[in-house]
């Protein structure tokens, strides 16, 4: 028997699980799903007979160690910031590691290590990062192939509500941890490179600087620039590429209307609010307002954003119900950013009938034989109900899948990696296409950078 220790049962862990029970018995596995809440755990395991829950509290060395060592491999699903004990104790009791979670410094610096063991620690290997890479590898490596030179990439993946449960005028439902969403963009300036240029962008012009394409069969997006899609040039081998550029897809109008809580201080983290318990949705509007001992908060806000009482961004913010003087905050000693995800959440969480819809895309220009020519990929799969969402079908199946291939030696080279190469990304997209998770690829007329381009168009 084969033993599989999953850490964590949050959503995203539901259609992983899933997997791995239905291989359990051709592929001879016992699934172990650890949680804080032993109740995760069971609800995830449902009794199977291949699978058992168990009360994981990771913060405690001695649980975390015994359930560590009784595995052959293990899967942390824990916020990125706990992997790095986990990934220790795999260390030391020479256990392989699986996450999809980007590469921290702390991890990195157990390759040397982790590669003298003979261990993999695969991470990134979700949808993004994780898809993007494979998919974006294997186009990039066929390129090469064929004799030529990436000299453009544009890569970008949005977690969306599906347009059958599309009902708000943000075009938005949160599909993933809602924190994420409220920080997104904070604590960097996003740089990228186009057409041989340097670019920053600082974080209260985040929101502003917006790009859009269009995806065949699913209209119009709009996206912003991701935090530093520098790096991938080294990671992907493009350091002659003119144009490297990542980011997040949203629907239209998003951005400008998300950028209004941005310019008030409304998604700052940094700081406690006082009497954040008691405060009604509306005291938290007007705390960053100026005084006015006639104008109404209302008036006060759409004089300091400069919106037309008959402007869409006003209408957006009434739907919100975030002038309410009767609705209460109750969180203690909260952030700003924690008590506008809590009124979003009232609004913005999925209901029981709601599907989400994951979208990704890239664009590759290259030269070949003198001539330039341009690759769109794109990729939209959309979720079934609320376990087998798509976020959890595009993060839980490749985790799932590399997790296997390496136990079954499959993967086979050591070290503190992300899913970049041949013999990582070739069977797993193999299998994700199995699965209903594909590309669709086009060859188009090269077009250079292009902030208004259309996609699969």
């Amino acid at each position: 028997m084969r033993k599989i220790l999953i850490i964590g049962a949050g959503k995203s862990t539901s259609v992983l699980i899933e997997y791995l029970l239905k291989k359990s018995q051709s592929e001879n596995l016992e699934i172990t799903v650890g949680d804080l809440d032993i109740i995760n755990a069971e609800k995830m395991t449902g009794g199977h007979p291949a699978a058992k829950a168990i009360s994981l509290d990771i913060f405690n060395k001695a649980e975390r160690e015994k359930a560590v060592e009784q595995a052959d491999i293990v899967i942390s699903m824990l916020p990125a910031r706990f992997h790095i004990e986990v990934a220790r104790d795999c260390l030391r009791f020479r256990k392989n590691m699986v996450t999809a979670s980007y590469i921290s410094e702390e991890m990195q610096e157990l390759d040397e290590a982790v590669k003298e063991k003979g261990l993999i620690f695969m991470n990134e290997i979700g949808v993004d990062p994780g898809i993007d890479h494979m998919s974006a590898m294997q186009v990039i490596d066929r390129i090469r192939e064929e004799g030529g030179k990436v000299i453009l990439f544009e890569s970008f993946t949005g977690g969306l509500v599906a347009p059958e449960s599309d009902t708000n005028l943000w075009n938005y439902k949160f599909t993933w941890n809602p924190r994420n969403v409220v920080v997104a963009g904070q604590g960097g300036v996003a740089k990228f490179i186009q057409e041989g240029q340097f670019k920053y962008i600082p974080y209260n012009r985040l929101f502003r600087r917006t790009e859009f394409i269009e995806v065949k069969g699913y209209g119009k997006f709009e996206v912003y620039a991701n935090r530093n899609s520098l790096k991938y040039t080294s990671i992907y081998g493009l350091d002659d590429a003119l144009t490297l550029y990542r980011g997040t897809i949203r629907r239209v109008g998003f951005s400008r209307a998300w950028n209004m809580f941005v310019q008030l201080g409304m998604t700052d983290d940094s700081y406690v609010m006082e009497n954040s318990e008691t405060m009604t949705y509306r005291d938290f509007v007007n705390s960053f307002l100026p005084y006015s001992p006639t104008d109404s908060v209302e008036l006060k806000f759409r004089h300091n954003l400069k919106i037309d009482q008959d402007d869409i961004m006003w209408d957006k913010l009434l739907e919100l119900d975030i002038f309410n003087p009767k609705k209460k905050v109750g969180l203690k000693n909260a952030t700003p950013a924690q008590i506008l995800q809590k009124i979003l959440m009232d609004k913005w969480t999925l209901s029981k009938d709601d599907k989400d819809m994951i979208v990704m895309y890239h664009k590759f220009g290259y030269e070949i034989n003198g001539e330039k020519k341009q690759i769109d990929a794109t990729m939209v799969n959309i979720g079934q109900d609320q376990s087998r969402t798509a976020m959890a079908r595009t993060v839980g199946l490749p985790v799932a899948i590399a997790a296997l291939k390496i136990l079954n030696g499959t993967i086979s080279t050591p070290g503190v990696q992300l899913p970049i190469t041949k013999e990582v990304y070739t069977p797993i997209l193999k299998e994700l296409a199995e699965n209903g998770i594909v590309f669709s690829e086009e060859e188009k007329e090269y077009m250079g950078y292009n902030p208004f381009g259309e996609v699969g168009s």
